[in-house]
């Protein structure tokens, strides 16, 4: 069975890049409707209603417009000028929510002086309304330029973040030469099709690596700007982190769980009713189709969901 997923996983992520097969499933009924169990709404007004659902649970919030490798200049100013739309409701609303970016959605493949501008532009605005942008990681290929760009705009305001993933070589050095900024780091195991070379493969491993990377953040909160973000699924790893916090007389509200939006929303209640910080990441937009096929490959449980989703009435 574990290989049977292997497999299957790999599929799903070759999935995730085919254009051909995002035209052909965008508009099929039954897809539409398990993509429905991930994303509240393809519009940022769905995306706002839903954070503030949250916000009454005590559960805070992070947004994030789906769309990636933009090729045009236009586009990349469009997404930047939608985000500052948002950013402008979250504060007329008084909605505890965040931005979390993908900088090929910025503009990157078109240069990295395109994509510095728009994030420029998002994180001084958010600067000035008192909010937080995060800064996602894409494949592989772009670690570096996406941390190069962080130091940048790092260096311009303090309420910048950056997303590492445990699963690659170079994030433990990485983490260790951004220290010095007093960063701001989201930490998730990772969700690409990395060869061996650049990432851990086996499951374990990567747990491993995650809990080492979640006990140097923990015991270096004074080294963070922001309190660092543990973005998992894995309840196995989240008691690991939130006994470990507790074991070094860490309070809850120095730390974040941080989940997607529909899964283990059960998980994300209990959590916050038990004094956890929490934060939910709720996607929105027509671009779901790579997304989607990422998060059915993170979690075999995910694809039999799906599964029964289409077989309801």
């Amino acid at each position: 069975m574990v290989a049977v997923m292997g497999v299957l996983r790999r599929v799903l992520l070759r999935a995730s890049r085919s254009p051909w097969l995002a035209r052909q499933m965008r508009n099929r009924r039954f897809v539409r409707r398990a993509v429905t169990r991930f994303l509240p709404g393809e519009d940022a007004e769905s995306a706002l209603k839903a954070a503030q659902i949250f916000a009454t649970q005590g559960i805070l919030s992070v947004l994030t417009e789906l769309g990636e490798n933009v090729a045009d200049r236009a586009d990349a100013e469009a997404v930047t000028r939608d985000y500052l739309k948002v950013l402008d409701r979250i504060t007329e609303q008084r909605i505890p929510a965040q931005l979390s970016v993908k900088l090929t959605h910025l503009g990157l493949d078109l240069g990295r002086d395109i994509c510095a501008a728009q994030l420029s532009t998002l994180v001084k605005r958010a600067d000035a309304l008192g909010n937080f942008v995060w800064i996602d990681m894409e494949s592989s290929e772009y670690t570096d330029v996406t941390l190069d760009l962080f130091r940048e705009m790092r260096r311009q305001v303090p309420n910048v973040g950056v997303c590492l993933q445990a699963y690659l070589h170079r994030t433990p050095r990485d983490l260790e030469q951004l220290m010095p900024l007093k960063p701001s780091i989201r930490l998730v195991k990772g969700a690409y099709n990395e060869p061996k070379e650049i990432a851990v493969s086996s499951k374990r491993k990567v747990s491993e690596r995650y809990l080492d990377l979640a006990r140097e953040l923990l015991d270096n909160l004074s080294s963070q700007y922001h309190p660092p973000g543990f973005g998992t699924h894995d309840m196995r790893l989240v008691n690991w982190i939130r006994a470990y916090a507790r074991g070094r007389s860490i309070a809850a509200d120095c730390y974040e769980v941080q989940m997607l939006y529909g899964i283990r929303s059960e998980d994300q209640r209990r959590l916050a009713a038990d004094g956890c910080r929490v934060r939910v990441l709720i996607s929105y937009g027509t671009a779901w189709f790579a997304w989607y096929m990422r998060r059915l490959a993170e979690r075999p449980a995910n694809i039999w969901t799906v599964a029964r989703s289409m077989m309801a009435p």
